[in-house]
């Protein structure tokens, strides 16, 4: 456990951008981007792109640790290179801003009103190559779609299970449970969801640490006893299809919870702009989404 990006996920200002898209949503994530399918002729040619786009942002004169404390990376963009250096050790050494790894392999078919992950036979090879990179912490999302207790139990309880994993492999997991914002009881999922994060943290031991990245609830401030968890190194916030200005006014509400944003951090990026009108854009909304993660209601 390196201590310096312990104590910067736990006091340091700003939050955490998630670059960690996959195959299935690469294509739309380059299409946002200006970049239309018509130009990759393969997945190989697709996940360069991507790369390159990745470390655009990344480079980026305003992309540093003084506004984000850490960055969550796809596996394919931890084993490549920026300037010569593994894309995670960068962000480190050149960055100050602490790696983590998306490690899940997507989501199962619907059970139970929700998705659960699909298995994860390379996890024990996935954190190896973590802890080789200097990374310090996973992340991992399943999807509730509706407001069914059993359904969300299960998806906790497997959420825990692998975070367990985790730990143990010398990682803090970022455990995601997103609630659909389509979901007609998202209010009562949240409630459901909350009573069964607090069960499975309360059985946690003292050398057992865990983040939360969470949908923005619908009630502010609903998610205060899990901030204030001994457990819980951080509460995060996904943007989970909200624009950039809705996701950023929602979250500037709930106290002691901080940006994880991905397609709100790159919303108007484009690989037309030059680096000056890219840089002034992606300032501007790394500046608004440090101010809805620092500044509170």
């Amino acid at each position: 456990m390196n201590q310096q990006m312990f104590d910067q996920v736990k006091a340091g200002k700003g939050f955490i951008a998630a670059l960690d898209q996959s195959g299935g949503s690469t294509p739309k994530a380059l299409k946002l981007y200006g970049v239309d399918e018509s130009e990759y002729s393969d997945d190989a040619a697709m996940f360069d792109l991507i790369h390159k786009m990745r470390s655009r942002l990344i480079q980026s004169k305003v992309f540093t640790g003084e506004r984000i404390v850490g960055a969550i990376l796809f596996e394919m963009t931890m084993q490549r290179q920026i300037e010569g250096i593994g894309s995670a050790e960068f962000l480190w050494s050149k960055k100050k801003i602490v790696p983590f790894l998306k490690v899940d392999n997507g989501l199962a078919a619907e059970v139970n009103d929700v998705q659960i992950m699909k298995p994860i036979p390379e996890l024990v090879g996935r954190i190896a190559a973590a802890n080789k990179h200097g990374v310090f912490g996973t992340k991992m999302r399943s999807v509730i779609n509706l407001a069914n207790a059993k359904g969300i139990e299960s998806l906790v309880a497997q959420q825990f299970e692998i975070g367990k994993e985790i730990i143990a492999g010398g990682l803090i997991p970022i455990i995601e449970p997103e609630v659909n914002i389509k979901n007609a009881q998202k209010e009562q999922a949240e409630d459901i969801l909350k009573t069964y994060l607090l069960n499975h943290l309360n059985k946690l031991s003292d050398t057992q640490t865990v983040m939360l990245k969470l949908t923005i609830p619908t009630k502010a401030n609903l998610y205060q006893e899990l901030v204030a968890h001994p457990r819980v190194l951080k509460v995060v916030a996904l943007s989970g299809g909200y624009s950039r200005d809705e996701a950023n006014q929602l979250l500037s509400q709930n106290k002691g919870v901080i940006a994880s944003f991905s397609r709100a951090l790159t919303e108007g990026l484009s690989a037309k702009q030059n680096d000056d009108q890219f840089d002034a854009l992606l300032d501007s909304t790394i500046q608004s989404i440090y101010n809805a993660s620092v500044n509170k209601n």
